[in-house]
C-alpha cells in the first residue's frame, strides 16, 4: 500500500468494499468513491456515514478520477464498461478488484487470522474481533458485515476497526477464489459445502488455504474439514481442533436466544477451562463460537479469559436479526443464503413457537442452478408442515447468465414434496403475499382459535 497515493472505490457501499475504504481511511490514506446505489439516490444513510469519515463521493461516470496517481478499487459487480473503469485506463491508473487489495493488507500484518468457511464467517470473524478487542489487543479487522458491539451513533456502519496491535482479521472469501491469495498465520475454516464452486473445487481452495498457515484451525464435526486434516502435509502443525461433539464442549444448554455451554482444553502442558454463556442463538453459532475461542487461543489469550469476555457479544447485522415486533408477529432478517445456512436459520427458529412464514431470495442464478437439488431438499427437510415458502426471483446484475433454473423451479420441487412454497417475480409482491398470509392468521387469533407465532425469514 501506498500512502503516497489515493485510492478510488467504484462500489464503494458494497459490503466487502466499506470496510475496507474505512481501513485505509483510517489509516490516514486519501479515499473516495462512487456507487450506482448513490446513483439511484438509495442507501443515503450509508453515503452519508462515508463522507462523515472523510470519503468524497462522486457520480459512477469517471469524474472522480482525474490523475494517474490515483489506485481504482472495484468491486465485481463493476463492470469494464463502468465510466470508472474506463477513466482508469484512459489516465494510466492502476485498476485493482477488492480481493487483490485486501489480501495486500493483509499480507503485510504481522499476524494474519483468516477466518474462512462455507458459512459462519462473518459471525466468526465478528466474534475473534470483540474477544481480541476485550482483551486489549487493539486488532485491525474486515468483517462483511455490521458488528453489533461496535456500532455507535457515529459509526452506524461497523464492518472494520482500525487498531493498532499486531492482528489483522479479516474473513476471506472462497467464492471467487480469492481465498488463493492469503498468507494467515491462524487459518479458521467453520465448514466446507457447496456454494458457489464444484466440491473439487473448494476441497483444493481450503486446502492451499490451511497449508499456508501456522496454525489451522478446524471444526471436526464437519466431514470435508476431518478431510483437509488427512490431505494436510505432514510437515504442517497439528490443526486445532473445534468440534461440537468433541470432548471440549460439553453441558449445552440452549434456551430460544440464549445458549451456553462449558469448555475444557487439555494439553500435555495445560489444562484450561470456561464457561460461554451466548446471547446469539441456535448450535451453529457454537460451532461459530468454538472456532472464534480457538483462534483466540492460538493468538495467546486464556480460554477463561475468551470465553467471559464472548459473554458480551452481540451479534452480527443480518444475522438471525430481530427488526420488528407486533401483533404477535416477529420479522427477522437474515443473510442465510445457501442451502448449509438456510439449515442452521430454520433449525434455530423452529426452536421457537410459531409457524414461519419465509421468504428467500436465490443470489444470482448461477448457484441456483449450481445447488437447485440441494436447495429443494433443504427447505423439504426443515420446514413444518404449516411453514410457507415465497421466493421472488434471483437477485440479477446484468449480462448474459444462463437463466434456465428460477425460482419457480425450486418452489416447484418443494410443492413436490407436500410443502407449500409460491414464487412470484417482483420482491414487492413477494411482501404483498407475506402480508396476506401474517393477517389471515392474526383473523384466527381474533376469532379465538388457537394461534401460534408467525415469522418472516428474508434471505
Amino acid at each position: 500500500m501506498s500512502q503516497a497515493k489515493s485510492y478510488f472505490f467504484s462500489g464503494v457501499g458494497g459490503s466487502g468494499m466499506l470496510p475496507l475504504a474505512l481501513i485505509l481511511r483510517g489509516k490516514g490514506v486519501t479515499v473516495a468513491g462512487s456507487d450506482r446505489s448513490l446513483d439511484q439516490g438509495r442507501l443515503g444513510a450509508k453515503f452519508e456515514y462515508l463522507k462523515a469519515q472523510g470519503i468524497d463521493l462522486f457520480p459512477q461516470d469517471g469524474s472522480g478520477l482525474v490523475s494517474a496517481d490515483q489506485i481504482l478499487v472495484r468491486s465485481a459487480a463493476v463492470e469494464d464498461t463502468v465510466g470508472d473503469v474506463v477513466a482508469a485506463k484512459r489516465l494510466g491508473a492502476r485498476d485493482m478488484k477488492r480481493p487483490e487489495l485486501l489480501a495486500e493488507l493483509f499480507n503485510a500484518a504481522p499476524v494474519r487470522i483468516g477466518v474462512a468457511g462455507t458459512s459462519g464467517k462473518s459471525t466468526t470473524t465478528g466474534m475473534i474481533a470483540w474477544l481480541l478487542h476485550r482483551a486489549g489487543r487493539d486488532p485491525t479487522v474486515m468483517n462483511g458485515a455490521v458488528m453489533k458491539n461496535f456500532v455507535t451513533p457515529d459509526a452506524l456502519f461497523a464492518s472494520a476497526l482500525v487498531g493498532r496491535g499486531d492482528a489483522f482479521v479479516s474473513e476471506v472469501d472462497e467464492s471467487d477464489g480469492s481465498i488463493a491469495r492469503y498468507q494467515p498465520t491462524i487459518a479458521v475454516v467453520n465448514n466446507i459445502a457447496l456454494d458457489h464452486k464444484s466440491m473439487d473445487e473448494l476441497r483444493a481452495l481450503f486446502s492451499g488455504f490451511v497449508n499456508k498457515a501456522e496454525i489451522a484451525v478446524l471444526n471436526l464435526d464437519n466431514d470435508e474439514n476431518g478431510g483437509l486434516v488427512i490431505a494436510m502435509r505432514r510437515s504442517a502443525p497439528a490443526p486445532m481442533r473445534c468440534a461440537l461433539a468433541s470432548p471440549i464442549c460439553t453441558a449445552l444448554r440452549s434456551r430460544q436466544r440464549r445458549i451456553a455451554f462449558r469448555l475444557k482444553c487439555w494439553t500435555k502442558d495445560t489444562r484450561d477451562s470456561g464457561t460461554v454463556n451466548l446471547t446469539v442463538p441456535g448450535e451453529h453459532n457454537v460451532a461459530n463460537a468454538l472456532a472464534a475461542l480457538s483462534a483466540a487461543r492460538a493468538y495467546g489469550l486464556s480460554l477463561k479469559q475468551a470465553a467471559t469476555a464472548l459473554k458480551g457479544f452481540s451479534g452480527t447485522k443480518r444475522r438471525l436479526e430481530v427488526i420488528g415486533k407486533a401483533n404477535n408477529i416477529t420479522v427477522i432478517d437474515d443473510f442465510g443464503h445457501n442451502p448449509d445456512k438456510i439449515t442452521a436459520t430454520l433449525n434455530t427458529l423452529h426452536a421457537f413457537p410459531g409457524r414461519l412464514l419465509i421468504m428467500f431470495q436465490p443470489h444470482g442464478y448461477g448457484p441456483l442452478r449450481l445447488m437447485r437439488n440441494e436447495f429443494i431438499e433443504c427447505f423439504a427437510k426443515n420446514m413444518a408442515d404449516d411453514d410457507v415458502l415465497i421466493m421472488p426471483d434471483p437477485v440479477y446484475f446484468g449480462g448474459s447468465v444462463d437463466q434456465s433454473v428460477t425460482s419457480e423451479h425450486i418452489v416447484a420441487g418443494v410443492r413436490a414434496r407436500g410443502l407449500q412454497a409460491m414464487a412470484f417475480a417482483e420482491r414487492g409482491a413477494c411482501g404483498d403475499k407475506l402480508l396476506e398470509l401474517a393477517e389471515a392468521r392474526r383473523s384466527h387469533h381474533r376469532h379465538g382459535r388457537a394461534g401460534r407465532y408467525a415469522r418472516h425469514v428474508c434471505g
